[in-house]
């Protein structure tokens, strides 16, 4: 959510960081509606204090005997009560619909984020590790005889339809391996508190982290009235909501391995082959709490733990910098990283690494305080850790070999019974 404040004292320079974003200027409908909420409730406020003053005199001029003054006196309070309710109404009315429009629109581009109106405007910032040359044609993931087995999208399309998968066997061992690796590495690594939290919110959660009010139909809700989480970015960024933070406890570095749920309505006909794109999957996830002068060096920290992941599995990859028009609602700045996926002979996003500044603390008042100074909101920050179905995809496409088996990648075997290759049947070995 944006600060009134801000763009009451630079309107030009938040109509600039819209048009960034292709949208048109918005600060002088803004100003518009923030003065008439204001003289609303200035108004409000002179109209109380005349009601308090003629009280004072009602009981002078009864004493008096001054019928006159008395019933003057009594209707002019009345009439003012009259008046407060209603300019407080309109107070309201008004004050609701400036934070509609506040809310609504999305967080302003950071500087050195690159100008451009999609995907195809991001701009590469560093390639790690070289793609495999393969002495054969490799082979998508679902194509994979290791794999094939152990993905049952039929199954899962007689329970619940398109975009659903059942793993079994080593499938299942290999996904549930790859989300323990990841949340032990950055619990024991890079310093992050692990959290367990529900997948169902109530709405006040979705407004806060931003999924809510425009990203409503990317969502699934309960008949009454839960949400499923997209990511469990929801939920840790709003287990501060509310809060007044310690400064001596910042950052605060969390991380979840959780379900997730979405729709994907924007996204009929893409990727519906494998599990690529899935209505329901896994992920890790990092959320950091900072204050405003260490958000931008913690975005750096964040991506290179989510980068670690993919190193430790032998996962060449890219690092990219979104652009304006492709950077997400409620982010400043972000990056994505992108493992190469041999079978589709591509890069394919598989973790996003973001700075929201405070954005998201201010819809749901996050804030902290230094040592005798006033309350400020602190800076969230967000990355996948990884997406673990994505991370099951490269491993298994970097990792195949010429007879549809796939060699376990050293970090996991110890997750895998010490074993260091799913044979081409689907056992371990």
């Amino acid at each position: 959510m944006h600060d009134i404040r801000t763009i009451r004292d630079n309107p030009a320079a938040f109509d600039a960081g819209l048009a960034r974003r292709g949208l048109p200027a918005q600060s002088a409908e803004i100003l518009k509606i923030d003065e008439q909420r204001r003289s609303n409730i200035q108004a409000a406020e002179e109209a109380l204090a005349a009601r308090k003053s003629a009280s004072k005199l009602v009981g002078a001029a009864k004493a008096k005997g001054d019928d006159a003054e008395f019933e003057r006196l009594r209707a002019l309070v009345s009439d003012k009560k009259a008046e407060i309710a209603a300019l407080e109404e309109q107070s309201k009315t008004v004050s609701d619909q400036l934070t509609d429009i506040l809310m609504s629109l999305p967080n302003l581009p950071a500087d050195d984020i690159p100008d451009g109106k999609s995907e195809d405007d991001n701009v590469e910032v560093r390639r790690i590790g070289s793609p495999r040359n393969f002495s054969f044609a490799p082979k998508e993931h679902f194509e994979v005889l290791a794999a094939a087995k152990g993905l049952d999208f039929a199954t899962a399309g007689k329970l619940s339809g398109a975009r659903f998968v059942v793993l079994r066997g080593s499938m299942n061992r290999l996904h549930r391996a790859l989300g323990q690796f990841m949340l032990d590495t950055h619990v024991d690594k890079n310093g992050f508190t692990e959290i367990w939290t529900p997948v169902l919110v109530r709405d006040e959660a979705m407004f806060g982290s931003g999924q809510l009010p425009k990203f409503a139909e990317d969502s699934y809700r309960t008949e009454n009235g839960w949400w499923l989480i997209p990511t469990a970015e929801v939920t840790l960024v709003n287990s501060e909501a509310g809060n007044m933070i310690d400064e001596a406890n910042l950052p605060i570095r969390l991380t979840a391995h959780s379900q997730c749920f979405r729709s994907e309505a924007g996204s009929a006909g893409r990727d519906t082959a494998g599990m690529l794109r899935q209505h329901q999957f896994e992920k890790v996830e990092m959320v950091a709490f900072t204050k405003p002068e260490d958000s931008a060096a913690e975005l750096e920290r964040m991506t290179k733990c989510a980068e670690g992941i993919l190193d430790a599995l032998e996962i060449p990859y890219r690092t990219v910098i979104l652009c304006t028009g492709d950077v997400g609602f409620g982010m400043r700045k972000t990056y994505d990283i992108e493992a190469w996926l041999p079978g589709q002979d591509t890069y394919r996003e598989i973790s996003s690494c973001s700075s929201a500044d405070d954005f998201q603390s201010r819809r749901m008042n996050a804030r902290f305080r230094r040592d005798g100074g006033k309350p400020e909101f602190v800076h969230t920050l967000n990355g996948s850790g990884l997406a673990v179905g994505r991370a099951m995809i490269a491993v298994i496409e970097n990792h195949q070999q010429e007879d549809g088996s796939i060699n376990i990648p050293a970090v996991l075997q110890p997750y895998m019974a010490g074993k260091t290759v799913i044979t081409p049947d689907g056992s371990l070995a």
